[in-house]
C-alpha cells in the first residue's frame, strides 16, 4: 500500500484518506474512490487527493480485521460485524475473562498495522461487555502479516469467558462474646449480593462458637450438601494454625494456602474438604467493596481452579482500594478528619406524584419531614446544611424556622433536579472538600448513616466518590468531592449526582447503611408505609 498525495487523474480505486465536500457531495474518510466521482473531484478543480492505493497483495482494514477475528479460537465471545477497521469482540455470559496473553504477544508483534487489545487476566465481564477489539491501523495491510497471524490464532484458544455457574454456597459465622447479631446479619446480606452476581445462592447458615472442633464439625455437614463452604472468624486469623485453617485439617480437609498478597485481603485462607471447596474469608469480605476475597471467589464459581502458586502470583495489581470501613487502615491520615463536607438538602421539587399534598410536610413522629431530616444533617459531622427550596418555598422555609442552615432559593425547580443542585452547590464554602447530596424525602438516613459516609469519604482521602447503598444495590445520599464540583454546572434537566458519579471517572466507595439508602416517599402508599401522614 502507497499512501500520500495522489494526482486525480490516477485516484480510481483509491481510498480517501480525509473526508472530502465537493457542493453537495460528501465523500466520507476511508471511501475508495470511483470513476465518478473522480470525474465530480475534476470538475470541481480538485487536481489531487490524500489517499491510500493498495497493492494488489492487501486485504482492506475490514477484510483484514474480520479474517484476523474469525480464524481465532475462544468460548463465550461473539464477534461484531467489521467496521473502521475493527472488530469489536463481546461476552456472550457473565463470567470471568482468560486470555492467552503469549499469543496476543506474538500477533502485536507480527507487524505494527495489526493489533489487538484485550481485558486483563482474570477480569470479571458482564453479558454484553466488550472483552477485545481487533483493529487494523492502516487503511490496507499485506496479506503476509495477516497470513502469519492466522497462524498463530491456529494454536489454540485465545481467550475466553469462563461463565459463572449456578452454586450452593453454604457460611459458618463464628461468634465470641460482644459479636453483634446485626454485622452477622449484614455478612449475610452482603454474601447473597455477591453470590446473586453469578447466579449463586445462600443454602444454609451455621453459627458456631470461634472454636475449632465446632467450625471443623460445621463445615464437613455443610461440605456435604454444597458445592463452596465460606467461614468467616469472628477473629482475623493471627496464625497458620489458628480457628479456620486447622478446623479444615480436623474436617479432614487441605489448607492450600492461608494468607494472599492482596490489601486489602490478605487474612485470606482456601482449602478443600470432601472435595469442595472451603474460603476463610478475610475481614473485609463483610463489605461489598471489592478486595482479594472476590478475586478467588469470582474464579472458583466460573470453574477456575486456584491454587497456591495462583495466589502468590496476585501481589502485583494486589494493593487495592482502602476500604474506610476496615478497622485499622493500612495507614493513618491524621489531616483527613479536617476535610469539610457540606450538605446540600434538597426540598424544592413539587410531590407531583402526590395529586397535592407536599410530603415534605408530612408529619413524622409528629414532625414534618423537611425538619426531622434538616435536624439529623445539622446533628452530623458535617461543616453545614444548605437546603433548596422552591416549590412553597415559604412553607418549607417556616418548617425550619429556627434551625441554622443556609437557604438556597431555586427558582427553576419545575426545570428538573439539575436546577436544584445548581442552586445548592453555589453556597458551598470555597474550602469544602466534598458535598454530600441528600434528598429531604428519605425518612430512614439517619444522623449515623450520614456520619458513616463522612468517615468513608475522610478515611479516603476525599478524593473518590462515596455512595450509601443497601444490600449490594445504588441509593442515596451520595457524596461527590470537590474535583466534580465544576461537572455540576454542565448538568442539564432532571440529571442529579448519579450522571456525576456514572460519568465522572472516579473510583465509587459504597457504603452499606440499610434499607434507608434506598426508601423515599414518593407516593402515598410509601409514605404511609413509612409511617408519615400526610397534610393539606
Amino acid at each position: 500500500m502507497k499512501f500520500g498525495p495522489v494526482p486525480i487523474e490516477q485516484a480510481e480505486g483509491a481510498v480517501l484518506a480525509h473526508a472530502t465536500t465537493v457542493g453537495e457531495r460528501r465523500f466520507r474518510k476511508a471511501h475508495r474512490l470511483s470513476a465518478e466521482d473522480v470525474g465530480v473531484l475534476k470538475a470541481a478543480g480538485i487536481s489531487e487527493v490524500v489517499a491510500a492505493v493498495l497493492s494488489p497483495g492487501d486485504l482492506g482494514e475490514d477484510a483484514a480485521a474480520e479474517r484476523i477475528a474469525t480464524g481465532m479460537r475462544h468460548r463465550n465471545v461473539a464477534a461484531k460485524p467489521a467496521a473502521t477497521g475493527r472488530v469489536n469482540l463481546h461476552a456472550e455470559a457473565a463470567g470471568v475473562f482468560t486470555v492467552n496473553s503469549a499469543m496476543i504477544d506474538a500477533i502485536n508483534a507480527v507487524d505494527p498495522t495489526i493489533t489487538i487489545a484485550t481485558l486483563g487476566q482474570h477480569a470479571p465481564v458482564e453479558k454484553g461487555q466488550m472483552v477485545a477489539t481487533v483493529k487494523i491501523i492502516p487503511f490496507a495491510v499485506g496479506s503476509a502479516l495477516v497470513d502469519a497471524v492466522m497462524e498463530i490464532c491456529a494454536g489454540g484458544e485465545i481467550f475466553a469467558v469462563n461463565a459463572y455457574r449456578p452454586i450452593r454456597v453454604g457460611v459458618i459465622q463464628t461468634v465470641l462474646p460482644g459479636v453483634k447479631p446485626s454485622v452477622l446479619d449484614k455478612t449475610l446480606r452482603v454474601t447473597e449480593a455477591r453470590l446473586a452476581r453469578s447466579g449463586g445462592r445462600l443454602t444454609a447458615e451455621r453459627r458456631t462458637p470461634h472454636e475449632v472442633a465446632p467450625v471443623a464439625e460445621a463445615a464437613a455437614s455443610l461440605a456435604r450438601d454444597n458445592d463452596m463452604v465460606v467461614i468467616f472468624g469472628a477473629s482475623a486469623m493471627s496464625d497458620f494454625a489458628d480457628v479456620v485453617p486447622a478446623a479444615i485439617e480436623e474436617a479432614g480437609g487441605t489448607v492450600i494456602r492461608a494468607g494472599m498478597p492482596v490489601d486489602p485481603g490478605n487474612l485470606l485462607v482456601l482449602g478443600r474438604v470432601a472435595g469442595k471447596q472451603i474460603i476463610g474469608a478475610p475481614g473485609c469480605a463483610r463489605s461489598p467493596k471489592e478486595n482479594g476475597f472476590d478475586w478467588v471467589l469470582d474464579r472458583l464459581i466460573a470453574g477456575l481452579d486456584v491454587t497456591a502458586t495462583d495466589i502468590a502470583g496476585m501481589g502485583v495489581g494486589g494493593l487495592l482500594m482502602e476500604i474506610p470501613t476496615r478497622p485499622q487502615p493500612r495507614e493513618p491520615l491524621p489531616a483527613v478528619s479536617r476535610l469539610k463536607v457540606g450538605i446540600v438538602l434538597l426540598a424544592a421539587g413539587r410531590s407531583s406524584r402526590m395529586g397535592g399534598p407536599n410530603k415534605l410536610m408530612a408529619l413524622f413522629d409528629g414532625q414534618p419531614l423537611v425538619r426531622r431530616t434538616a435536624e439529623r444533617a445539622l446533628a452530623s459531622k458535617a461543616s453545614g446544611t444548605i437546603v433548596v427550596t422552591g416549590h412553597q418555598r415559604e412553607r418549607v422555609r417556616g418548617a425550619l424556622s429556627g434551625l441554622d442552615v443556609t437557604f438556597a432559593d431555586n427558582p427553576d425547580f419545575a426545570d428538573g433536579l439539575s436546577t436544584s443542585l445548581k442552586a445548592g452547590m453555589a453556597y458551598l464554602p470555597g474550602d469544602a472538600a466534598g458535598a454530600m447530596i441528600v434528598l429531604a424525602d428519605m425518612p430512614g438516613v439517619s444522623t449515623g448513616d450520614l456520619d458513616r459516609l463522612i468517615d468513608a469519604f475522610r478515611g479516603a482521602g476525599g478524593n473518590l466518590v462515596v455512595r450509601a447503598s443497601h444490600l449490594g444495590k445504588r441509593g442515596n445520599p451520595v457524596l461527590l468531592p470537590r474535583s466534580l464540583f465544576p461537572a455540576v454546572a454542565h448538568l442539564e434537566g432532571d440529571t442529579g449526582a448519579r450522571h456525576l458519579v456514572e460519568a465522572g471517572g472516579l473510583d465509587v466507595v459504597d457504603v452499606e447503611i440499610g434499607e434507608g439508602a434506598s426508601v423515599d416517599v414518593d407516593t402515598r402508599e410509601a409514605l404511609e408505609g413509612a409511617g408519615g401522614v400526610l397534610q393539606d
